[in-house]
């Protein structure tokens, strides 16, 4: 298939007036559940809202919305409450809301000295943690259970602005910074374990891959994606051109090994398959506005949402992933 511009097949849209999206993730239990954080005026000043979408028949339909007093930046779900997500804020804080509860968050962390730009929840059996990412160069690590961090990770020399775990390795996540580099952390030893000087420019962004333990992908405001086995840092395995501004988020698919998506300041979305020579599958576009948010389902095979400051939600399956790859 050649990469082709345009919409997506079966795309369904749902508009958050005044508000502009900032991150959406599939719901791990419920397909057609996603959530997106989102900010008023473009995150620079006013309040946020977590919006808690369904999809159905007829489209998409709002099942829950969650005011805070500042931006909204990221949001994870719950691995063990199919109810319980975790939003960062533009003050600092991470909020604990229960789809459930309506009347506002269960609880409130206030750590970080300025914005929590990322949050995620572990992913390996066995343990039930959150790892937050500041622009106050730090990570934190949190027990949903305990009101105060477990541990404050130093060490990035420029603001933190993506923190995920390990689908692979308890305890194990990695943070991509604006100082350039990737690095990958051991919550069970102090310091970093692996830092790599992924781009010479900003990182927003960085995934592990679901099929391979040791592969991550970054996104650069270098417009590339960059490909990193941590048995061999010192090239990437990959290199994926193509977008024409900043790569905002990068994620890998849960059903092809070698499949990954990026979207971008561009207004794009694009996928890829980096063991093709040509590895650029389709060019998504149906945003008008800086794309930040991107999640793939675990669910519905090929699914993807994703936000934008044009104060939509979409959800759709690119051409690409409607055939086998």
């Amino acid at each position: 298939m050649q990469p082709g511009g345009g919409s997506a097949t079966r795309s369904q849209a749902f508009r958050l007036p005044g508000r502009h999206g900032y991150a959406v993730e599939f719901s791990p239990y419920l397909a057609g559940r996603v959530a997106c954080a989102t900010s008023q005026h473009y995150g620079i000043a006013g309040c946020g809202t977590l919006a808690v979408l369904e999809q159905n028949e007829t489209g998409i339909g709002l099942l829950r919305s969650f005011d805070w007093s500042d931006g909204l930046f990221d949001v994870t779900w719950s691995e063990n409450n199919e109810h319980v997500l975790v939003t960062s804020s533009g003050d600092g804080s991470l909020q604990i809301w229960d789809t459930a509860n309506p009347t506002g968050p269960l609880q409130v962390y206030k750590e970080h000295t300025q914005e929590a730009y990322s949050v995620d929840w572990s992913q390996t059996r066995g343990e039930q943690l959150v790892v937050s990412g500041s622009w106050d160069q730090t990570a934190k690590l949190w027990d949903p259970a305990v009101g105060k961090s477990l541990c404050t990770f130093k060490g990035h020399e420029g603001v933190i602005y993506s923190t995920i775990w390990s689908p692979h390795i308890p305890g194990c996540f990695a943070s991509a910074s604006g100082d350039q580099t990737l690095r990958v952390w051991d919550v069970k030893t102090p310091g970093v374990k692996v830092v790599i000087p992924a781009h010479q420019a900003e990182i927003l962004s960085c995934d592990w891959c679901k099929y391979d333990e040791n592969l991550l992908v970054t996104g650069a405001v270098d417009c590339s994606l960059k490909g990193w086995d941590l048995r061999n840092v010192r090239h990437p395995v990959f290199n994926l051109f193509g977008h024409t501004y900043a790569v905002r988020r990068v994620k890998f698919s849960p059903f092809h090994s070698t499949l990954l998506a990026s979207c971008s300041y561009d207004f794009t979305v694009r996928f890829w398959d980096f063991s093709k020579p040509n590895p650029l599958l389709e060019i998504v576009e149906h945003h008008t506005e800086f794309t930040c948010g991107l999640d793939l389902s675990l669910h519905s095979r090929g699914q993807v949402a994703d936000c934008a400051w044009d104060e939509t939600v979409k959800i759709y399956t690119p051409l690409c992933l409607t055939v086998p790859v």
